[in-house]
């Protein structure tokens, strides 16, 4: 009898997570992300500290982004985020060896993986975390178009202490709108992206600008990003330049 009411309790546990994931998926595939579980966290981080919370954030639609930047972080970040499905199994390859060579450690999360832990969980390195990584990343990639997944990265991610998405760090490091970022302004917020609260894109330091022409050159062979509801064409402009 006990062991009936722990199955139908698990049961139901796993109907509920399942149906609340996913209808949270398709309710982000339209509505914009205002907050993420990592605002949160740092917001008390704050508080704990004895800080006054700082927390910048603009929601801003895909077109009122510069060309330049998903370019940037393409370049930065995930090379082949319009060919794969979420996971990119080359780099994943690539970092696995470099590590066990006993190299620098690299990851090799995706801007899908990024932009499922940024919206849908918490900070952390745990196998638990990272399986629903790999869960919300299946969930978004099969549910929103590369388009909705760039858009709620750029506006979802952390780009410095208290900033959150590129019209915020445009508007507080580079006081302009972020449809007026210029390549080299993207390049550099960009190169934070590792650590946004270590590496600034206000104050630079030489490896930050030395790490901007990096990508700055990366650009150059990054397809241009497609808009919403075109097609991916490898055969397109480069760099970020579309019209103009």
């Amino acid at each position: 009898m006990i062991l009936k009411k722990i199955k139908n309790i698990v049961k139901w546990v796993v109907v509920l997570f399942f149906s609340t994931t996913i209808l949270a998926v398709v309710a982000y595939r339209f509505i914009p992300v205002y907050v993420t579980p990592l605002m949160f966290i740092r917001c008390f981080q704050q508080v704990a500290d004895g800080e006054s919370i700082t927390l910048h954030h603009h929601w801003i639609s895909m077109d009122k982004i510069s060309p330049h930047m998903p370019v940037a972080v393409m370049a930065s970040e995930d090379a082949r985020f319009l060919k794969h499905h979420g996971f990119d199994f080359n780099a994943i390859e690539s970092a696995a060896k470099n590590n066990a060579r006993g190299g620098k450690v690299h990851g090799a999360s995706t801007i899908s993986q990024q932009t499922a832990k940024n919206v849908f969980l918490w900070p952390g390195r745990s196998w638990t975390r990272k399986g629903f990584e790999v869960y919300f990343t299946f969930l978004i990639e099969m549910m929103w178009s590369k388009q909705r997944i760039m858009e709620v990265y750029l506006n979802s991610i952390e780009m410095g202490p208290g900033i959150y998405g590129v019209d915020a760090v445009a508007e507080y490091h580079f006081d302009k709108k972020a449809k007026d970022l210029f390549r080299g302004e993207c390049a550099l917020i960009a190169a934070t992206l590792p650590n946004p609260r270590k590496f600034s894109s206000l104050h630079p330091s030489a490896y930050m600008k030395k790490r901007q022409r990096q990508i700055e050159h990366q650009m150059r062979f990054i397809p241009t990003f497609p808009r919403e509801g075109e097609d991916f064409d490898p055969g397109t402009a480069v760099g970020g330049y579309r019209v103009k």
